[in-house]
């Protein structure tokens, strides 16, 4: 049960991993300090904050944002801090309100990994303060606790950083604020909540940048992007108008517990007061496939807080002018004659300068952005690189399979020439819906083609499972109960690296199932029971992919059944779903399949507007990938695999 707290309230915190949430309503600060068992903070590596976002056990956002998720993991903290807190800060040197007074009180949340609200605490009272310490984690005799604090500074992060004893404190707030006014660190996803501890998750971990993704999990894992998810999963992404169920997790899995040094920058510094110049790979990690995971994921949110950022401005440009307006209306004596046009006049002359230089520090960190892009996309390896990327062409099936895939790409409105790659990690912890409804049809009339682009899709993201994994270690079977497929599907039957021809008529459908369903059995019995040597010698470990084209043509109760099971079950032990449907044919069943379509993460054959990002409410347009015109690479990719294939991954 949820503990809401009041000022200087303390409960039990059952767990040492866990999220705090923000919520304030307009763009804050949010970081944290460590303290020692007196609470004093002995330096600047006491303090997380957005220029330096992580430390052991600690990881915070690095930009303004109205809410903010931090990642605490209380073992991974070194025997002498004794304390975490927690503070939220205005921007200075930005437009918007300069102390709390103007804003909502601001709400804070203490969550486990799997989203339950552990405890929350409203931070009411606050005045003329710019700087609060919200609360704190502290221990007690081995047990840890969370405080509600409440603590507010009129002088700021300073003031503030001072009473904690930091000696550095002018100067360390100094560059905080610097940091954020100008947008030169990047801002870092904090992790999604994972269903159990013993799952993959992001740890916060220490280094100059990290990432989680939407997102960057991104992120994002996206971002972007930052942000895998599973359903129930808190995520970076998820659909906005929840079509398809549970949100969807983009987050890093972090191969790691602990975060490399970054990378020797190799782009030359940048003069003073301009943008560094941007380089492929630049974020933490071990390899260059993972900084460029994390760096794809820092560009999703990037561009997901500068949007948030513009948009928070033209919104309070719009609510000045409104009030301005009705003080003007509201007083009989300026509502005619000149003094009231004067009024009216300035009102809009301001509310058209805040927007002039709202849109002026948008279309600069959007410029950014775009040049880093440009220099990204040409370096990212076949798992994360468009279909029309030269890498590609000098394809070799891998030794071990990446940490992502790109199923497509996301975009703004803002901006719609700048697309962040949209990466989900691997394996799948999730089935595929590749929608082929009618709800489409307002941009694509034609349900037909629609039918057939679906399905062509669907191959593509197939090929590029395959093109994923080792030689031999992912099979692709495929359900096309009427046939209807035949086309699209070919590029897949003619290299000949489908498990078998696609199944058809009822006896076809029952044949596949029947068998993806006993290994999913086996392989559940086997885990459980401590004994994987005891399968059978013929079963195939590989990881499955089953296709499933025009559901629920050719099913019956039984089929769906069991299309229900592999949807849930099958993830876990290798087995993955990607379904081509128009949820509208399954109709007849009604709420009995909603846990299917939850189960699964829908995409789209066209652009479309589905996917919402819960940091800061946008809605972002799914591209889906697209082979260019009469290319061949599709063909060439399927017959190389193919060829690996033959050869044992030579």
């Amino acid at each position: 049960m949820t503990a809401e707290l009041v000022r200087g309230q303390n409960h039990p915190l059952p767990g040492t991993r866990m999220e705090i949430r923000v919520s304030a309503g307009r763009p804050v600060v949010a970081g944290a300090t460590l303290g020692d068992d007196r609470g004093r903070v002995h330096g600047v590596e006491w303090v997380a904050h957005p220029g330096s976002p992580t430390l052991p056990g600690l990881e915070v956002s690095k930009q303004a944002a109205a809410d903010h998720r931090l990642a605490v993991d209380l073992g991974a903290l070194h025997d002498t801090v004794h304390r975490v807190s927690v503070l939220l800060a205005l921007p200075v040197g930005v437009e918007g309100p300069a102390t709390f007074r103007a804003l909502a009180a601001p709400f804070i949340a203490v969550t486990g990994l799997d989203g339950t609200e552990i405890a929350s605490y409203t931070i009411t009272d606050l005045d003329a303060e710019s700087a609060v310490v919200a609360l704190e984690l502290y221990r007690r005799q081995g047990a840890w606790k969370v405080r509600a604090v409440g603590q507010g500074y009129a002088g700021g992060l300073a003031d503030m950083l001072t009473d904690q004893g930091l000696p550095e404190a002018r100067e360390l707030a100094a560059a905080i604020n610097e940091a954020v006014a100008r947008g030169l660190a990047r801002s870092v996803a904090a992790p999604p909540p994972r269903p159990a501890e013993g799952t993959r998750v992001r740890t916060a971990s220490q280094g100059q940048e990290g990432h989680p993704a939407p997102p960057p999990e991104s992120h994002p894992d996206a971002a972007p992007g930052r942000p895998a998810r599973q359903p129930g999963d808190d995520a970076p992404l998820a659909p906005a108008d929840r079509p398809s169920g549970g949100p969807v997790d983009y987050a890093h899995p972090r191969r790691q517990t602990t975060a490399p040094p970054p990378p020797a920058p190799t782009a030359p510094p940048a003069r003073p007061g301009e943008p560094a110049q941007p380089v492929a790979g630049d974020a933490t990690g071990w390899s260059m496939e993972e900084r460029l995971y994390n760096q794809v994921w820092g560009m999703f949110e990037d561009l997901a807080r500068t949007t948030a950022a513009y948009r928070s401005a033209v919104d309070f440009a719009d609510s000045r002018m409104e009030q301005e307006l009705d003080k003007v209306l509201s007083d009989p004596r300026s509502r005619i004659g000149g003094a009231g046009d004067a009024a009216r006049e300035s009102a809009r002359a301001k509310h058209a300068d805040l927007v002039a230089r709202a849109r002026a520090a948008l279309d600069r960190d959007l410029a950014q952005l775009a040049a880093e892009a440009e220099v990204v996309e040409p370096a990212l390896p076949p798992a994360y690189a468009s279909w029309s990327s030269p890498a590609w062409h000098a394809y070799r099936a891998p030794m071990e399979i990446p940490m992502a895939l790109r199923l497509g790409d996301l975009h703004l409105p803002e901006r719609v020439d700048l697309r962040i790659p949209m990466l989900v990690r691997l394996p799948l912890e999730r089935g595929l819906w590749i929608d082929s409804g009618k709800a489409l049809t307002n941009s694509f009339t034609d349900a037909a083609e629609l039918r057939r682009l679906a399905m062509d899709t669907a191959v593509a993201h197939a090929a590029r499972l395959l093109a994923a994994y080792p030689a031999g270690e992912f099979q692709v079977h495929v359900i096309d109960a009427a046939g209807a497929a035949a086309s699209s599907l070919a590029p897949l039957v003619e290299a000949g690296v489908l498990a078998g021809p696609p199944a058809t008529g009822a006896a076809g459908v029952a044949d596949v199932l029947g068998g993806l369903t006993q290994r999913v059995d086996l392989v559940q019995m086997a885990v459980r029971g401590g004994a994987a040597d005891a399968l059978p010698p013929d079963l195939d470990i590989a990881e499955q992919l089953l296709i499933v084209n025009d559901f629920p043509h050719g099913f019956d109760d039984r089929a769906v059944t069991q299309l229900r099971y592999l949807a849930d079950e099958g993830p876990a032990v290798g087995v993955h779903l990607m379904m081509v449907a128009d949820r509208e044919d399954a109709a007849a069943y009604g709420p009995l399949l909603d846990p299917l379509w939850r189960a699964l993460l829908r995409l789209t054959p066209v652009p479309d507007d589905h996917l919402a990002d819960p940091w800061v409410g946008h809605t972002w347009t799914y591209d889906p990938p697209v082979i260019p015109a009469n290319s061949q690479i599709l063909r060439q990719l399927l017959d190389r695999i193919a060829v690996a294939r033959r050869n044992g991954g030579r």
